[in-house]
């Protein structure tokens, strides 16, 4: 009875988010509320999730602090210089153009958010695919499979959930995989060299220096556009053109009557004498946590503390910072903790349990010692027809047990379930994908028809250099 309760609860969890009839957040806190008192468990309702919470509060911490001092670096300019940087790089050629689009992307990716990463990466490369007449699918394609590798940052999400679901710590998936994630990375570099020579030989090599002294003076032309974006908010959010804070910007017109985005070099929130301060501060910070010096969230909380500090020393300043970042700090943290009731009634009523022991016992006896690798191929499809929040609360809880019964570690499992993130990334059923072809102004049908392919090679070539270096 109660291993089909479990897989009831899932379903209902999985249509609901699916049909988008509740919220995550809700349906994490109602639905398994509900089943609960299904199983005669209501009484103890308060022990599970007192008990999940308890368990979760690291990882919503480290994602807490992880978003507010990612946004404050953009908001400071500490990526500005990259901008700036791959566009003259870039000057007018297809393969460099495309390239550069992969760079800024993953580059911009630190900050954890995909809508975030979409509009500075379109914002900067847009005029220059547009004037030399390239193919704009291969920059949605490239920025949003780039952004899908490193989505897998401990505080991008998937890896996040991973740790909530399994109740591991998120540095114990995380690091290990870096060899994995560094080669699906340069994967899409190569991916978009390939791409580029594609449009090198369909439009020629230009040498229009001007284009990019054009571009580069229009991204950096402040009394042309105002600043909008948080630099983290919610996709659907900033697709609407709403939300406040200070590095993404609105449209200004070119002499096509078309649109262009940019950052703006002369906002508010620049602190140009402490570039380098902030530099070094981010990379001793990831330094730090791929060493493990200390705990990831404590080392965000110093990070984040810091960074506020030196960059806003008023407190009005800081205030300020705080609140533009406040929307996705709730939306994030929210669905941490109330992931905390899903995990704590699935768990705590031993329903995740008895559905293991079902599927353990429709796994033929040759394949459980290979769960990771199941897990890994599962993760593809899985991740693009279904959100992360049902992936990885639903399904993936359910695969560990299975996985456990035949030797597979828990954190085998975790990390073979972060394969799928290059081609989650596409998906439908991600907000920021609608941030990314809206602005690019492709359809959305065009994006998904050229992306999904690589996006999946991507994804296949991650879970080999898993099974390569030992990873799952």
């Amino acid at each position: 009875m109660l291993t089909i309760l479990g897989f009831v609860m899932i379903a209902t969890f999985l249509v609901l988010i699916m049909m988008k009839k509740v919220s995550p957040i809700a349906a994490l806190v109602l639905i398994p509320a509900l089943f609960c008192v299904l199983v005669g468990k209501g009484a103890h309702l308060g022990d599970y999730v007192i008990a999940g919470i308890g368990d979760l509060a690291p990882t919503a911490a480290m994602l807490m602090f992880a978003i507010v001092y990612f946004g404050v670096m953009i908001d400071v300019g500490l990526f500005d210089p990259v901008v700036r940087a791959i566009l003259r790089f870039a000057k007018a050629d297809p393969v460099r153009i495309v390239v550069g689009t992969a760079v800024l992307a993953a580059i911009v990716s630190l900050d954890g958010d995909g809508s975030t990463t979409f509009m500075i990466t379109v914002s900067a490369m847009y005029p220059l695919y547009k004037r030399l007449k390239m193919s704009l699918v291969v920059m949605t394609g490239v920025a949003a499979t780039a952004n899908g590798v490193m989505n897998t940052l401990p505080w991008g999400g998937p890896t996040a959930r991973a740790a909530t679901a399994l109740k591991v710590d998120a540095s114990d998936i995380f690091v290990p995989m870096i060899p994995a994630l560094a080669t699906g990375l340069v994967f899409v570099l190569l991916l978009a060299y390939v791409l580029g020579r594609r449009e090198r030989k369909r439009i020629g090599y230009l040498s229009l220096d001007t284009v990019v002294e054009e571009t580069v003076t229009e991204s950096e032309t402040a009394d042309e556009k105002v600043l909008v974006g948080a630099g983290g908010g919610s996709g659907a959010g900033k697709a609407a053109g709403g939300g406040g804070g200070d590095h993404a910007a609105t449209p200004y017109a070119n002499e096509d009557g078309e649109t262009f985005s940019g950052l703006d070099p002369k906002r508010a929130t620049l602190r140009p004498k402490l570039y380098w301060f902030n530099a070094l501060l981010t990379v001793g910070l990831l330094t730090a946590m791929i060493m493990e010096l200390l705990p990831i969230p404590v080392l965000f909380m110093l990070g984040a503390a810091l960074a506020l500090s030196v960059n806003f020393p008023h407190m009005q300043e800081q205030k300020a910072r705080i609140g533009a970042h406040a929307e996705n700090v709730l939306n994030v943290s929210g669905m941490v903790f109330a992931a905390a009731v899903f995990t704590g009634v699935l768990q705590g009523t031993g329903m995740v349990d008895h559905m293991a022991e079902w599927v353990v016992g429709g796994i033929p006896d040759w394949m459980g010692p290979h769960m990771a690798l199941v897990t890994g191929v599962l993760s593809i499809p899985f991740t693009y027809f279904m959100s992360n929040d049902g992936f990885y609360f639903g399904i993936v809880p359910v695969l560990a047990e299975a996985g456990n019964a035949h030797g597979v570690s828990t954190l085998e499992i975790a990390r073979a379930s972060l394969v799928g993130q290059p081609l989650h990334m596409s998906s439908p059923l991600v907000p920021a994908v609608y941030v990314l072809v809206g602005m690019a102004k492709v359809e959305f049908g065009d994006h998904t028809k050229f992306t999904v392919k690589w996006a999946a090679l991507t994804a296949l070539v991650v879970l080999g250099a898993g099974l390569l270096f030992g990873i799952v």
